[in-house]
């Protein structure tokens, strides 16, 4: 229950989010970490105003709904409900130039969101995909902490352009946040750099630098996984007291070592931005038989030294066979009955052992897929003419697979 808020409204609010993605979004950039404590909230919020200073156009999504935070650090008021269009979609609030969503903007202080993890979802998909938002260069999602339902839902929902990782130094925060670092690896979700919040604390009075929580881990990090590292912010009162204020740093003393650190690491972000390289495909959903929603197929993407998971196009070969573009060049043929067969979802392969209960047998000769689409930047979805529609293959599984075939034939 929200306070303020209802179930019926939830459900009374159209969505934008589909297939075709979030128009007038340019790129989607997560905030992250495995842990807690490490300021997310606040890199959050001074990055989102650092990106509007230096010309663009920021969204900042609350993704924690159990905690928001972000209202209190932008001083706006809680405990309204969020305005909306006639056809039900929420206009954002807007402050120091940037469109924002809360739950925090719903609930006073003393009303908690009390939700179970399905509406949590819910709530998460509402504040991103049912939101009337002006045109984006960049939306930044502020994640709560953990490698749970919010960044799988956020995964499986949303083409994410990348995710940064935010860690502090000492050794704890840097094993979670590398754990973090993982879970969105295995996403296919962009690594676009990692930032070592609450570096060195440097005494205003004697001028003395002391690192309270060590120093360089994060940069450390980096180097080790071959991510970017894309900049440390220091351990600063101002930035505690500033955001408390309602006046984050970055506007409240724009001339801090602090408010320069951000800047520099938004700097970093749009020039990364700038450099991408190669094609990635539009989310879509793609009627097999009758080819309405078919993805491209992007041969000119085809490069030296190109990721061997992600692919850059599918095709519908004969019917029975799904064709898959990779983007190193390789093409993979799947004859659909073998993907029905290959299902790895918990209706057919019991997930703590790997036993499969699945009976081949049961599976029609001539079964296709009704409708193909895309999950995030790391899998298909596959809704088959036989009603199956709970499988959800990762291009890792299919270029596997496509590779032991090969294996198999030569």
């Amino acid at each position: 229950m929200v306070s303020g808020y209802s179930q019926r409204d939830l459900q009374g609010h159209k969505s934008s989010s589909s297939a075709e993605g979030l128009p007038g979004i340019r790129h989607i950039i997560a905030i992250g970490s495995g842990k807690g404590g490490v300021g997310k909230s606040t890199v959050a919020v001074n990055l989102a105003l650092a990106l509007n200073g230096i010309g663009s156009r920021v969204g900042l999504v609350d993704a924690d709904i159990l905690g928001p935070s972000i209202p209190g650090m932008l001083g706006l008021a809680t405990g309204e409900p969020p305005q909306a269009t006639k056809d039900g979609m929420i206009i954002p609030s807007k402050c120091y130039g940037l469109q924002v969503v809360s739950m925090g903007l719903l609930t006073g202080d003393d009303a908690p969101a009390v939700l179970r993890g399905p509406m949590v979802s819910k709530y998460l998909q509402m504040f991103i995909g049912s939101v009337q938002w002006q045109p984006l260069d960049y939306l930044i999602l502020d994640l709560p902490p953990g490698t749970g339902d919010t960044q799988l839902t956020l995964a499986q929902s949303f083409p994410l352009s990348g995710v940064v990782i935010v860690t502090t130094p000492q050794n704890v925060s840097l094993k979670i946040a590398r754990r973090g670092l993982r879970m969105f690896e295995m996403l296919q979700v962009p690594i676009l750099g990692i930032i070592e919040n609450m570096s060195t604390f440097t005494c205003p009075h004697c001028g003395n630098a002391t690192d309270v929580f060590r120093r360089g881990g994060g940069e450390s990090m980096s180097r080790e996984l071959g991510v970017p590292f894309l900049g440390a912010i220091p351990l600063d009162a101002d930035i505690v007291t500033s955001s408390d204020n309602g006046h984050p740093i970055i506007i409240d003393q724009p001339n801090t070592v602090a408010a320069h650190a951000y800047l520099a690491i938004a700097k970093e972000l749009v020039s990364e931005f700038e450099e991408l390289k190669g094609v990635t495909l539009r989310p879509f959903m793609w009627n097999w038989k009758t080819n309405e929603g078919k993805t491209a197929w992007v041969e000119s993407a085809i490069h030296a030294g190109g990721s061997p998971t992600t692919p850059i196009g599918f095709r519908n070969l004969d019917g029975s066979t799904l064709s898959v573009l990779w983007e190193d060049g390789k093409q993979d043929d799947f004859d659909v009955r073998n993907l029905r067969l290959a299902c790895r979802c918990a209706l057919c392969i019991e997930e703590m052992s790997g036993r499969p209960l699945l009976d081949p047998n049961s599976v029609l000769i001539n079964v296709a897929p009704r409708m193909i689409s895309s999950v995030g930047n790391y899998a298909i979805r596959i809704n088959w003419n036989d009603g199956h529609s709970s499988g959800i293959y990762s291009f890792t599984h299919l270029r596997a697979m496509g590779d032991a075939a090969n294996q198999h034939t030569t």
